[in-house]
């Protein structure tokens, strides 16, 4: 996984709307980068829109919050409408976002092992690098202590 200070590799992906997001074109600004397993499952629906009603707090913030699953754009859509968020989700279908930043692990659950997204969130600076990271995410009091450690690592 990537640590604090490492270079943000270039990447880009596809949106919702079949539209590719370039971290080129985003560098520059502060970028919440999450990363959750599966669209409509309960953890990943209840941060999707804790994200989507916090989302004032990051424009004020002037931070891009972007999500990241392995799920189709077509995925991402539904899941947007049905749950009204108001985020922009990358589909990194082939993962090779989630393997380049060390989210793609060897999980286990109730004995069995299997490869998947370890819930990760990912603070960028303008200059492109890793300002802080969160591994193995509890949803619970998470999008606060994302916003409490922005505003730290702003200054303001």
């Amino acid at each position: 996984m990537l640590e604090i200070g490492q270079d943000i590799p270039d990447f880009c992906l596809p949106n919702q709307d079949e539209e590719e997001i370039c971290f080129r074109d985003i560098r520059g600004r502060w970028i919440v980068l999450y990363f959750y397993p599966k669209d409509n499952t309960s953890g990943c629906t209840t941060e999707a829109c804790d994200f989507t009603q916090s989302l004032p707090d990051f424009d004020s913030l002037e931070t891009i919050v972007l999500g990241v699953s392995p799920d189709s754009p077509k995925k991402h859509r539904n899941f947007i409408e049905k749950h009204n968020l108001k985020i922009t989700l990358l589909a990194d279908e082939e993962k090779e976002l989630c393997n380049l930043l060390g989210v793609w692990q060897l999980k286990k659950n109730f004995g069995k092992e299997y490869m998947g997204v370890v819930r990760s969130t990912f603070i960028i600076s303008p200059d492109g690098k890793v300002a802080h990271k969160w591994k193995n995410v509890r949803v619970k009091g998470h999008i606060d202590a994302v916003k409490e450690k922005l505003i730290e690592l702003k200054g303001e």
